[in-house]
């Protein structure tokens, strides 16, 4: 089940005209970002909101016209359980959302180009995170301790830096462990490789979770791995247990939906053997 969707073109409207601050939105307390510095970092001061204010977001959405959110802007934002960024962020500095354990849901901007050293780091209740293709970089221990993280969707020509993924879940069940702090310079760029293969098998009996895990899956690829495979290739578990649909479920721009593909199918199927 989706946690979430991204504000249709009208809601982003009226989100803009509302402005930036703090208010009740869709019955949660939003912080309504438009790119202000929030705290100076040197200092260790909170600028505009303290420490007590960031503990009551629920919801952190960033305006259209942001393009960067700077070090440590949202960090700690302890009940935060919702990011949405739009579209127009393109760079995300070090431990901007660091230590947010109640984050479930994360939205990125379709044209993010970079991702911070420790950006994400301790979001321990995240457990995907789908990264546009427009991605270059993910610096050094981007997600370094989100417990939870097992989907981690990368492009192939996206720079990983050391331990993007040290200490989470996809790690554990990657065949990259490895004791100690961090893995050996050969041993993470194996891993990094294996991450962005998909960290599935590589193999025909994962085409599907291939199809299902990309940023935009293609209604027309997944209905032709079905053909070749049939439907009870959604319900196949790759090395690291999840199945094509759990994939789609959690995928933030996924545009398909299950029970549309699955209707495509049959009256394909149907078509073939009338």
């Amino acid at each position: 089940m989706r946690h979430t969707r991204y504000p249709t073109e009208q809601e982003w409207a009226e989100i803009v005209a509302l402005g930036p601050g703090v208010r009740m939105y869709n019955g949660l307390r939003t912080l309504f970002y438009n790119g202000e510095i929030l705290r100076d970092v040197a200092a260790r001061e909170f600028l505009i909101y303290d420490y007590a204010e960031r503990l009551k977001w629920e919801v952190i959405i960033i305006l259209p016209g942001v393009e960067v959110i700077p070090d440590w802007t949202l960090s700690h934002c302890i009940v935060a359980k919702v990011v949405i960024m739009a579209d127009t962020v393109r760079r995300v500095e070090h431990h901007a959302f660091h230590h947010c354990p109640e984050l479930v849901f994360i939205r990125l901007s379709r044209n993010l180009e970079y991702i911070g050293l420790v950006a994400f780091a301790r979001c321990e209740s995240l457990t995907s995170i789908f990264i546009p293709q427009s991605c270059v970089e993910i610096d050094f221990e981007a997600f370094w301790k989100c417990k939870r993280l097992i989907t981690f969707s990368v492009p192939q020509h996206t720079r990983l830096g050391r331990s993007v993924i040290h200490e989470t879940a996809l790690k554990n069940v990657s065949p990259f462990k490895e004791d100690g702090q961090f893995p050996s310079r050969e041993r993470n760029d194996a891993l990094n490789t294996w991450l962005r293969n998909g960290n599935i098998n590589i193999g025909q009996e994962y085409s599907l979770h291939r199809a299902f895990s990309s940023f935009n899956p293609l209604p027309e690829i997944i209905v032709q791995v079905l053909k070749r495979q049939g439907l009870k290739a959604l319900r196949t578990k790759n090395s690291i247990g999840i199945t094509p649909f759990q994939y789609l479920e959690s995928n933030p721009f996924a545009e398909v939906d299950q029970k549309n593909i699955v209707n495509r199918y049959i009256l394909e199927m149907m078509g073939e053997t009338i």
